[in-house]
């Protein structure tokens, strides 16, 4: 199923053509009209005549997805797979007012109203805002106007190679619940780590709770095939842990969710969790939310270390899975999982609980479609790639980011050895362990946004990863965004966040010859600088957006097409602008959001990702 592609060169089959072997037999290349050879005088003939307006305006219109046929499942439906969830209890819960005067009386209950209002009094959410809310139920979707779909003015410049998707490219559009949903204290939902997040809160973000239907529309409209979201834990299971109840207005909306996708003729892609471990894995401890970890060690606390995270994960994904899997092909049970991590445990977590809903979802589901996770990683490069001392710190970098949590999935080897030689409480993976969790992800999912510039750190990279008093242990290098010659390493949207196409076909590369497995780029996705600042109309012509993910794309082709990597789809983060983990200013939608009203705007950079993808697809 995932035979890579076999060049054949130029030599064996004469200058003419050049084909590639695939699991379906040869195709010819794609390939682009050679220039035409010049003829004649070589110097410009120049002559006058009559000056007319030439320049006019073709109206081309966006294709929208067509309405499905059939229906494709890749599992049983949940009413024959439900026993495998033993005997569960549902119920549904209110939405919690911070004013309200009267109080749940149901005390006695320890999973009643009053207990799951007690979570968000006790979560003591200090930036709590429903001020710009407006829905309070699902709004019903409208066609989308003919005027929002015209395509903006030609653009001057455009990739030069013609090479077309393979068949069954997933080209798609992401999002996530933390980001986008709102409706945080409504319909049971229970609190979650970034409910507390940042200045500005997601308590109504895009509202996306109750305008799913609408975004859906619009996306449809636009000819998107793939939509990728995540699904809330706290919403799932307000109490977290196994043997509390299940939220049945949870279960019913996502439902509904994946069966309008459906409706519209677009392919559900689902992530079990991003970014939202629900605060129960903080009880007696809640300053742990914002546990800085050490530098080059994730970012955030994602509760993973907690002895009773992994099976309250493994329960809800096995609800997840049940419930959704017989439409829904394709499952990433963790988005970025380094970011949150903090200790050697929290790896072991994510291994242990990733490797336990794979063999359910295999043997149990027996479900058809794919399971992989999202890695974050932005690529890195040597500062010197001729100098070893800086090559072998980029490796380790790479190392550190991929190999602990990939090397025992994808490949079914122990961690890196500089990883076991940096962290001193990382679990050891018994050989059973690791024939457990090898090749229990299909995908590997990357979220490649730019690179990062490594040298090692001051010392050297050894005397770093052995003194752990070392200021950037166990993380023991540096990085920049700075080429040796003091030049950014490409365009910048902010401080991290720099427009670099060319090191995504060598990332992918590396990808491919080290895990072997085949690629998806979860994420690709950019903030133009100071976007928000300007008018609605510059907002809209979004250029260098358009200029970074065409060029991404071209990239991915060439991937493809040159070096023989198996990439099998590339989702664009992020559909409309969001909740940046505690700010709307950092704004990567393809569509602007007016925070007033939540209306949406597609943005010029839509229509270029979509053209592009149009111009060169080949089913």
């Amino acid at each position: 199923m995932f035979a890579p592609l076999i060049v054949v060169a130029c030599a064996t089959l004469g200058a003419a053509q050049q084909v590639y072997i695939t699991t379906s037999g040869t195709v010819a290349r794609p390939s682009c009209s050679a220039p035409q050879p010049w003829h004649g005088n070589p110097q410009p003939h120049y002559y006058q005549k009559p000056f007319s307006w030439t320049q006019t305006e073709t109206v081309r219109y966006a294709t929208s997805v067509p309405s499905p046929t059939s229906t494709t499942t890749y599992a049983r439906p949940y009413e024959e797979l439900s026993y495998l969830l033993g005997n569960v209890v549902s119920t549904t819960w209110g939405s919690w007012d911070r004013n309200a005067s009267v109080r749940p009386t149901d005390t006695a209950d320890p999973y009643g109203q009053a207990a799951w209002t007690a979570q968000w009094e006790n979560a003591n959410i200090v930036n709590w805002t429903t001020s710009t809310q407006l829905y309070s139920t699902t709004v019903s979707p409208t066609p989308v106007a003919a005027s929002e779909l015209v395509y903006p003015p030609p653009r001057y410049l455009n990739p030069t190679e013609c090479y077309t998707f393979p068949e069954g490219f997933m080209l798609g559009v992401a999002g996530s619940a933390s980001q986008f949903e709102g409706a945080v204290a409504m319909e049971g939902k229970a609190p979650m780590q970034q409910d507390n997040v940042g200045p500005e809160s997601n308590h109504v973000a895009n509202e996306y709770y109750f305008l799913y239907k609408q975004d859906i529309e619009r996306l449809a409209a636009m000819g998107v095939k793939y939509f990728y979201f995540s699904i809330s834990w706290a919403r799932i299971l307000p109490f977290a842990l196994p043997g509390t109840p299940i939220n049945m207005q949870a279960i019913q909306h996502y439902d509904d969710v994946i069966n309008f996708v459906l409706e519209k003729g677009m392919i559900p892609v689902v992530t079990m969790w991003h970014l939202d471990t629900p605060l129960t894995f903080f009880e007696g401890n809640r300053s742990m939310i914002n546990y800085v970890p050490p530098p080059g060690f994730g970012f955030h606390n994602g509760g993973f270390q907690n002895e009773t995270f992994q099976d309250a994960f493994v329960n809800y994904g096995k609800i997840l899975l049940t419930h959704y899997a017989d439409r829904v092909p394709l499952w990433f049970t963790f988005n970025e999982p380094f970011l949150d991590s903090i200790n050697g445990q929290s790896i072991y977590t994510v291994l242990k609980a990733h490797a336990r809903l794979a063999h359910f979802y295999r043997e149990e589901i027996h479900g058809t479609g794919m399971m992989g996770l999202k890695f974050i990683d932005n690529f890195g490069v040597a500062a010197d790639p001729h100098n070893a001392t800086s090559a072998a710190a980029a490796q380790w970098y790479n190392d550190f980011h991929l190999g602990a949590i990939a090397n025992p999935l994808y490949l079914g080897i122990d961690y890196p050895e500089t990883y076991k030689q940096a962290i001193s409480d990382y679990v050891p993976l018994t050989p059973e362990d690791l024939a457990y969790m090898k090749q229990t992800a299909d995908v590997f999912g990357i979220d490649p946004y730019t690179i990062n510039v490594i040298n090692p750190a001051p010392g050297g990279l050894e005397a770093c990863l052995t003194n752990a008093s070392h200021p950037l242990h166990p993380g023991c290098v540096t990085t920049s965004t700075l080429t040796q010659t003091g030049w950014a390493v490409g365009y910048g949207g902010f401080v991290w966040a720099h427009d670099t196409p060319k090191y995504l076909r060598t990332y992918l590369s590396y990808l491919w010859d080290t895990y072997r497995t085949p690629i998806i780029a979860t994420e690709i996705g950019f903030p133009v600088s100071g976007e928000g600042e300007l008018p609605l109309a510059n907002q809209r012509f979004d250029s260098p957006r358009s200029d970074y993910l065409v060029s991404n794309l071209n990239e991915i082709l060439k991937a493809i097409w040159e070096d023989g990597v198996q990439v099998l789809g590339a989702f664009v983060w992020s559909f409309a602008d969001d909740w940046e983990m505690g700010t709307y200013a950092s704004q990567f939608g393809l569509q602007f959001v007016n925070r007033t009203d939540q209306t949406r705007q597609y943005k010029r950079s839509f229509f270029d990702l979509m053209d592009f993808y149009n111009s060169r697809k080949s089913d």
